[in-house]
């Protein structure tokens, strides 16, 4: 009995290894931007889900899985869930999981995107090296981990900046992320856009309610990406706790003319859903910067450092 339960733990070992080990093979800097060769889908069902995670990772896991069967089962196609979910925004937590127990937490998640046949993109610490990533990581329906996203501008102690900017598919449609303070930052969404993205994943726990200065702009900064790129922003927040803890949610999707397509209260664990009408997403304003002025040869060098994940 001994004998058998070590070769089971072995075997779970060596199979989240080897998972970890093996993520959509991502092409260099002046790739072909997704989407090109082919026709993007009309429409593509996405899904803001406003969760409250605490310090006990095993709650959250069996809160985001319970989430992703749900809506899977609703049809949407890509769950988006905030901002370091899996452990909790807190940085002592963050500094003090293990690499063994990020991996097994996104193990059971990607077991359950590949029960529901659904994506999700997952806000969490990664670790890689002696090096500790805020990252996003996007799971495909077959569980497989297509892309690992790393917040670039930040606004915490404890993560490593990161080191590039992507495009990769849902459904055939060409997304990038960004990661809460990246917002500030119009050029970490311009460049992906210029790239292929037309659907900008947005995972954030922003500032608490107490901060109430900062709700105005955190909307028109995140409205403002969409407009100025003509492309969909599918926003996941944290919502604010009782005591006022916390971030301040409204969950959100943003059309590309900037308006509010759906947006999320303050306080509840809710989820924002929305079939984005993918005609509408042409990325015009964006590509103006390539035919018009004086920075066209600057940004099509910026365009090369993209990584385009196929």
């Amino acid at each position: 009995m001994i004998l058998t339960r070590l070769v089971a733990a072995a075997t779970i070992s060596i199979s989240i290894s080897l998972w970890l080990a093996t993520p959509a093979v991502a092409q260099g800097p002046g790739a072909r931007p997704p989407g090109t060769g082919g026709k993007i889908p009309r429409s593509l069902k996405v899904a803001a889900v406003q969760f409250r995670s605490g310090r006990d990772l095993d709650k959250n896991v069996a809160g985001i899985t319970a989430r992703i069967r749900r809506l899977a089962s609703e049809g949407v196609r890509v769950a988006v869930f905030p901002e370091c979910a899996l452990t909790g925004y807190f940085d002592d937590v963050a500094r003090a999981t293990t690499a063994e127990k990020l991996a097994k937490g996104e193990w059971q998640i990607a077991a359950a995107c590949r029960d529901a046949g659904i994506y999700a993109v997952i806000g969490t610490p990664y670790r890689k090296g002696q090096k500790l990533f805020n990252s996003a990581t996007v799971i495909d329906p077959s569980g497989r981990v297509i892309e690992r996203y790393h917040k670039v501008q930040l606004a915490e102690s404890w993560p490593e900046p990161g080191d590039h900017l992507s495009v990769f598919r849902v459904d055939g449609v060409p997304c990038s992320i960004i990661i809460c303070h990246d917002e500030r930052y119009p050029e970490l969404v311009r460049l992906p856009v210029l790239a292929g993205s037309r659907v900008v994943i947005y995972l954030s726990h922003e500032s608490g309610v107490r901060q109430e200065h900062k709700l105005g702009p955190y909307r028109a900064q995140i409205q403002a990406r969409a407009v100025e790129n003509s492309v969909y922003v599918v926003q996941a927040n944290a919502p604010a706790n009782d005591d006022l803890s916390g971030s301040h949610g409204q969950s959100r999707v943003i059309a590309p003319d900037g308006r509010i397509v759906h947006e999320a209260s303050m306080f509840a664990q809710e989820v924002v859903t929305a079939d984005l009408d993918l005609r509408k997403a042409t990325a015009e304003n964006a590509l103006r910067s390539l035919k018009r002025g004086p920075l066209a040869d600057w940004w099509k060098e910026g365009v090369r450092r993209v990584r385009i994940v196929e």
